[in-house]
């Protein structure tokens, strides 16, 4: 049996209100948990930005659209694609990739409703064990 996992991460990070379009969008990212140090050439931050782009179109990407358009290695896009499967952002479509949904927003709702549904269950598990431990 198979069981289906989903690394939900968010970092709080102020927010400057004067950012750039794109600073705004790193932002995003890194409160996503999607972006860090070890990314030093913003190779994830690129994929998600060109899925975004396609986002608008519902139209999915292969992965060698995606390494060709950003002149990356497709191991390299792989990875990235793969870390943004595990963090319910992209979902695969026929033989490509898309994001869950088409707008950042409607991102944001999913990321909450995934988030509520956990804790639900964390806190449903949290009250049987507690009733079984006699607290």
């Amino acid at each position: 049996m198979r069981i289906h996992t989903q690394k939900i991460t968010i970092v709080r990070i102020q927010r400057h209100k004067d950012d750039t379009l794109n600073e705004q969008l790193q932002w995003f990212g890194q409160a996503l948990g999607l972006f860090n140090a070890r990314d030093r050439e913003g190779s994830c931050f690129r994929v998600f930005i060109e899925l975004l782009k396609a986002a608008k179109y519902r139209q999915p990407m292969s992965s060698d659209d995606i390494a060709f358009r950003l002149d990356l290695s497709r191991g390299t896009v792989v990875h990235h694609i793969n870390k943004l499967m595990e963090s319910g952002l992209v979902i695969t479509h026929g033989r490509g990739y898309m994001l869950r949904v088409n707008s950042l927003d409607m991102l944001v709702d999913e990321i909450k409703n995934d988030v509520d549904r956990t804790l639900t269950t964390l806190k449903d598990v949290a009250q049987r064990l507690d009733e079984h431990l006699g607290l």
